[in-house]
């Protein structure tokens, strides 16, 4: 009796393309981005519609993935059949919703409800957590897509990439141009926006980019 040939699942292909995108180092919504898709496309509550039905890729977004990120179709279908792997996950939320309040303690350390969960690099810090950048403000050096691994227990170094939040409330992604006991001086990754010097009793946290998806 031949034996039959084996079909994917729903589950296996949505699946691989979380995969593919953790493997640019990016959320689902960064993948659909940078493919030139609506923000959405590849979220988890568009995989199944409100009346249960399953709602699959099509093949036309699959292709758009894959030649953004590089790869090719044997790529996606190792991914696929990946179902040993487990990767790390981080804490996610888009730097934009940062400005809301209510997503970081006293310590800058991620809490409350709304965050998502990543993919990305393990760290040998519990409370680090990635954020995605949306729009142009910090181009070049982060693009729109672009998710930020922060890292509130690393040290922070002269000439670091830090997210520094106020005791007004203002959240910034700078580079650390000099600290002192009495200032921060922080250099704009964007040359359209002036550098910034805060008296160290202005600044509620500050916190070290270990890592970016570019």
């Amino acid at each position: 009796m031949a034996k039959q040939p084996k079909t994917l699942t729903h589950g296996q292909i949505w699946t691989a393309l979380d995969r593919l995108a953790e493997r640019a180092g990016l959320s689902p919504s960064g993948l659909a981005r940078r493919s030139g898709l609506d923000p959405t496309t590849f979220n988890k509550s568009k995989r199944v519609t409100p009346d249960g039905r399953e709602r699959w890729p099509s093949t036309e977004s699959v292709s758009k993935a894959l030649a953004a990120t590089n790869s090719s179709i044997e790529t996606f279908v190792q991914l696929i059949g990946d179902s040993a792997r487990t990767v790390p996950s981080l804490p996610h939320l888009g730097f934009a919703q940062t400005a809301g309040g209510g997503y970081f303690d006293d310590g800058g350390f991620p809490t409350g409800k709304g965050w998502d969960q990543v993919a990305l690099p393990a760290l040998n810090d519990e409370h680090a957590y990635a954020l995605e950048i949306s729009g142009d403000q910090m181009q070049p050096t982060y693009r729109d897509g672009d998710v930020l691994v922060v890292s509130p227990g690393t040290p922070i170094r002269r000439g670091d990439r830090v997210v520094v939040k106020t005791r007004a409330g203002e959240v910034m992604v700078r580079e650390l141009k000099r600290r002192t006991t009495k200032t921060l001086e922080l250099q704009s990754l964007n040359s359209g926006h002036a550098d910034r010097t805060l008296s160290a009793g202005d600044v509620a946290w500050i916190a070290r980019i270990v890592w970016a998806s570019q």
